[in-house]
């Protein structure tokens, strides 16, 4: 099984920098037996670090993550979030419980607000450093904060301390190279990368497969590859199918040449100003 490279905190402590992602789970109950098998698969091969959120399948993804962990929580890094539109600080510490109970555990070490919302971000940042001290939450951080966003939270009492930020980031979705990510990189702060490969919509661009055939290796591997070797940056792929998790994981072992990274640029080219922060 390929080794999974770890990324330092703000904290000092460390988050694995390849993750199990959850998007789409608990939504039907047909699928759940699947979904939970896809993550303990994953548990199996060697990844530890699930992402996870209230939101997902109105907490069903939750609910799955928890009886996919049974008997293995102590080998498993957690990563969930709170919707904005309960993130008052008492919202906050009550869906940080209501989490904890859908997912059977006593803590979760990485809590994020999912994006900004109307509650003064001071109040949700007071609840974060509430669970924080009281441990239902290791460290804390944010989803969809763009480079302003980031500079306001900095200015927070407190503030400085956020672990990571959860974006939009793919080859096709480089707009936070122009800001966000040297922002975050100047600061080790973390990117947590969610919908890596598009949710499969970039597969068929005709430069991931000159480079997949280099290799040896699939479009999906390339796309994945590429965003690993990208500073400071967790990718966090969703697969429910078996062999798309496996073949997700072998990533890791894919090592990108100069000239792959020049012709990526080509196929996916770098942004030359500021562009919005992208949302699914």
């Amino acid at each position: 099984m390929p080794s999974i490279p770890q990324i330092k905190l703000p904290s000092g402590r460390t988050i694995p920098q390849y993750g199990l992602g959850t998007w789409g789970m608990g939504e039907s109950a047909r699928n759940r037996t699947a979904e939970v098998t896809a993550l303990k698969l994953g548990f199996d091969l060697g990844v530890t670090l699930v992402d996870t959120a209230e939101m997902y399948g109105s907490g069903g993804a939750e609910e799955i993550t928890g009886e996919a962990m049974a008997g293995r929580r102590d080998e498993l890094y957690v990563v969930s979030k709170v919707l904005p539109e309960n993130a008052t600080r008492r919202g906050t510490i009550a869906a940080c419980e209501r989490s904890l109970k859908r997912m059977r555990t006593d803590r979760i070490e990485l809590y994020l607000l999912h994006w900004r919302g109307s509650p003064p971000l001071d109040e949700t940042l007071d609840a974060l450093l509430s669970l924080q001290r009281d441990g239902k939450i290791i460290d804390w951080g944010v989803s969809n904060f763009d480079t302003d966003d980031m500079e306001e939270l900095a200015d927070l009492d407190g503030g400085d301390d956020c672990a990571s930020n959860q974006v939009l980031y793919n080859l096709t979705r480089r707009g936070i190279e122009y800001d966000l990510l040297p922002w975050c990189n100047q600061r080790s702060i973390p990117v947590m990368a969610y919908s890596p490969i598009e949710q499969g919509r970039m597969l068929g661009h005709k430069t991931l497969a000159t480079i997949a055939a280099r290799h040896n290796a699939t479009p999906a591997q390339v796309a994945l590859a590429w965003l690993l070797a990208q500073k400071g940056v967790v990718s966090i792929p969703k697969a429910t199918n078996h062999d798309h998790l496996r073949e997700n994981l072998k990533s890791l072992d894919l090592k990108l040449t100069t000239d792959d990274f020049a012709t990526l640029d080509q196929g996916f080219p770098p942004p030359k100003r500021k562009q919005p922060l992208g949302m699914l």
